[in-house]
């Protein structure tokens, strides 16, 4: 007869936990599905918006965002545990710092980025097992087609995208971007530059006025860049210009390339660089903003994107060894990288063309 110690495994432990800490952990993670559609609740129903100015008493938040009170009440309590609520002796609740990420219209707000992932991203995750058994992204099957090419027939998340990015720059970015100069060149292009947010971003901080820019991103998507460089007085120096990335490119002495590469395979980014090689003269800089997968097992946010770029499109999330071979093989050098700050895991790799 055999022994039960024999047939069951050894439970998982961390020094210091119980027997029953890993299961309890996992079924925690488990439940990460409910959490996600609780935020997107959070941002859509303008719940943290509501409270931007200040505490609110449950009964009259509910009434503001025309949510029932009670299933609001239990909806905040479990929030308040991950620390996005705190709640008052007087009954009233409170925005906490990472609760206001999800307010509209706040500096360093990423709502517009939970709106659009979880109207674009949640459903296609149902079948990442498909992907792991075909190699093709999720969204693919999901959608019949490739994300981008799904989207670009849905102007409504076209304009949520690009919202989307803009919250990107303004919050996970923003520590990246500070005090970074460009590279010497009379012209700028934002290759993929949306709405033109980053690149007025740039332009913000730069000490020549006499440079000028263009954002260069497809038709129906670059047509919101006028209104925003209207709006930061940008528009005697920067053009917005329609057309496809993988086709012809401007003219620039400086090109811009931000969260681009992670979207797209090897031989897609090849013949991205390559159309920029062909559009520049030598010596040109490329600015590259995107996460570097760092080795080993500690946790990183690019581990976590490079799951959604394995869920939605061909991409991934890059090593610098990896990086140095791809601008390597298309006649670029890198030739420094500035890490990663405290407060973005973001890194911008500049390479100059050969």
């Amino acid at each position: 007869m055999t022994s039960p110690t024999a047939t069951c495994p050894t439970p998982v432990t961390q020094p210091g936990e119980g027997v029953v800490a890993a299961p309890v952990t996992m079924v925690e993670l488990l439940a990460g599905f409910q959490l996600s559609q609780a935020l997107y609740a959070v941002a859509k129903c303008e719940i943290a918006t509501a409270l931007v100015a200040g505490p609110r008493p449950v009964a009259e938040l509910a009434e503001a965002t025309g949510c029932h009170p009670e299933a609001l009440r239990r909806l905040l309590r479990t929030l308040a545990g991950i620390g996005l609520f705190t709640h008052g002796d007087d009954g009233t609740v409170a925005l906490t710092a990472l609760g206001a990420t999800l307010a509209d219209g706040v500096p360093g707000s990423v709502r517009n980025l939970a709106l659009m992932w979880m109207e674009t991203h949640y459903a296609p995750f149902a079948r990442l097992i498909d992907t792991l058994r075909t190699g093709v992204p999720a969204a693919t099957v999901h959608y019949g087609r490739p994300f981008f090419d799904w989207l670009a027939g849905h102007p409504e998340q076209v304009t949520q995208f690009t919202a989307a990015m803009a919250d990107v720059t303004d919050g996970v970015k923003r520590g990246t971007l500070a005090g970074y100069r460009l590279p010497a060149g009379r012209t700028v292009a934002d290759i993929g530059g949306a709405d033109g947010a980053l690149l007025a971003e740039l332009l913000a901080a730069d000490t020549d006025p006499s440079r000028c820019g263009i954002v260069f991103d497809l038709p129906h998507v670059v047509s919101a860049a006028p209104a925003l460089l209207a709006e930061r007085g940008l528009s005697t120096r920067v053009r917005a210009q329609g057309g496809d990335f993988f086709d012809a490119l401007p003219a620039a002495d400086v090109y811009v390339l931000s969260s681009i590469l992670h979207d797209w395979d090897d031989a897609a980014n090849a013949r991205i660089l390559a159309g920029i090689a062909a559009a520049a003269a030598p010596g040109a800089h490329l600015v590259i903003i995107e996460m570097i997968m760092p080795p080993g097992d500690e946790p990183h946010t690019a581990k976590s994107f490079d799951l959604t770029m394995l869920g939605m499109v061909t991409g991934k999330e890059r090593t610098r060894a990896e990086f140095d071979t791809l601008l390597t093989n298309t006649g670029f050098t890198l030739e420094r990288v500035l890490p990663e700050s405290a407060d973005s895991p973001c890194s911008i790799l500049e390479a100059v063309l050969l």
